[in-house]
């Protein structure tokens, strides 16, 4: 530092006219002295600096934490659920990272404490994990444990059928179905391994009908033209227990036009609407009294050029057995069809109800070419919708069908 002395000779100098100039040497020189001193308190290669202090003052030898990690290195047939834990004694974990075969990387939570990791969910069957945890004790001093383990192979097994398939074109209510063929303990589990994708983006929920029926929909019908992905990532999912998923799988799908028929069984009327405009109205009959049609949204979900349909398998016995039912579109599980109808007069149509519940449009036997149903059937996409109103009915059960649209939203999303 300069003394006080040297700094005032420096500003008075030998006459007055170098006063301005010695200043100004001065302030030079205390600005000197200023870098220099918040040089020396640090800067950018400060943390590196102190990093490398921390590393140089940490003390040598081995870690006091140890790490064990459960089920044992090269351990084989490991339960899915509760077998997998990672622990740290004489210090805390800092990181554990788990894979699976294919280099997923499971998720996790590490205990607020530093002296636990477990797993968020059930692991998969049949399926290589690795196991690389780290800790660190109270010195700073690090160290490190890898394992490796195989999970339990399946004994039994559980499948879904999906509905649409594979590369379809459908209509706007068209949700996306799997049924299985085994009841479902683990639904969360189950569900987290589907995922139902769309482009443009929308928010898509799923909702479970019993044990083994879950469906995915959007909040209203899909915009037309949106393109659905479904991934099945199902094998080795526990979805109950001891019994394992085996599918891998993308469904992708196409929305088609947008299609939304209404029924209205006061005036046996039914009017088709597609992207927004009427295109056309047709008579109808609908279900007589105590007969009726249910009320509600309906979705075509399989199509035929012709059918039979026999009242005994709906609980109606051996009031009809019709073997052609020519143009017939299902609506319901428990048998409600939109089909042609060629044994009713044509005057029966627009002017009364007259069917077991069916939704009826004049047709010819054998189906005709340029009838009402077969214009309908012509123009109907499997996942279009009709809608029934002014039935002296029920609204259609959400299960009864693919019809989880005479749900609202904030039930829908509450499973």
């Amino acid at each position: 530092m300069l003394k006080a002395d040297a700094i005032r000779g420096a500003v008075n100098g030998d006459g007055r006219g170098r006063v301005i100039g010695g200043s100004v040497a001065v302030l030079g020189l205390l600005l000197v002295l200023v870098l220099l001193a918040v040089a020396s308190f640090g800067g950018d290669g400060d943390s590196a600096a102190a990093d490398r202090q921390r590393g140089e003052d940490t003390p040598k030898g081995p870690s006091d934490a140890v790490v064990a990690v459960a089920p044992k290195d090269g351990a084989k047939g490991v339960d899915t659920s509760g077998a997998l834990k990672v622990t740290a004694s004489g210090g805390k974990l800092t990181k554990v990272t788990v894979r699976d075969g294919d280099d997923r990387e499971i998720a996790g939570k590490l205990a607020a404490d530093g002296a636990s990791w477990k797993p968020d969910g059930r692991l998969r069957a049949e399926t290589e994990y690795t196991v690389d945890a780290r800790a660190e004790d109270s010195e700073g001093r690090v160290s490190a444990k890898n394992s490796a383990f195989r999970t339990v192979a399946a004994d039994e097994t559980f499948l879904g059928r999906f509905t649409p398939e594979d590369g379809q074109e459908v209509g706007v209510g068209m949700p996306v179905s799997i049924t299985f063929d085994r009841p479902v303990e683990h639904r969360a589990d189950v569900e987290k391994a589907l995922k139902v994708s769309a482009d443009p983006e929308v928010d898509v929920r799923g909702h479970w009908f019993g044990d083994d029926r879950i469906d995915f929909r959007p909040e209203e019908y899909w915009k037309k033209g949106t393109k659905v992905s479904l991934r099945m990532d199902l094998k080795g999912v526990e979805g109950a227990s001891g019994v394992y998923g085996t599918q891998d799988k993308s469904i992708d799908f196409t929305v088609g036009r947008s299609q939304v028929s209404v029924v209205d069984a006061k005036k046996k009327e039914m009017t088709v609407t597609r992207d927004g405009k009427k295109i056309k109205t047709i008579p109808i009959t609908a279900g007589k009294a105590p007969n009726t049609t249910y009320n509600g949204k309906m979705v075509i979900s399989e199509k035929h050029k012709v059918t039979r349909m026999d009242g005994e398998t709906v609980g109606f016995g051996g009031e009809y057995d019709i073997k052609d039912v020519p143009h017939a579109m299902r609506l319901s599980t428990s048998g409600t069809f939109i089909h042609g109808n060629y044994w009713a007069g044509e005057a029966t149509f627009g002017a009364q109800n007259a069917s077991h519940g069916c939704v009826g449009l004049f047709d010819h036997k054998g189906g005709g070419s340029s009838t009402p149903a077969a214009w309908f059937f012509k123009n109907s996409l499997v996942g279009d919708v009709v809608e029934v109103t002014k039935s002296d009915d029920e609204t259609i059960a959400p299960e009864n069908g693919f019809n989880g649209w005479n749900m609202d939203w904030k039930e829908w999303t509450k499973s």
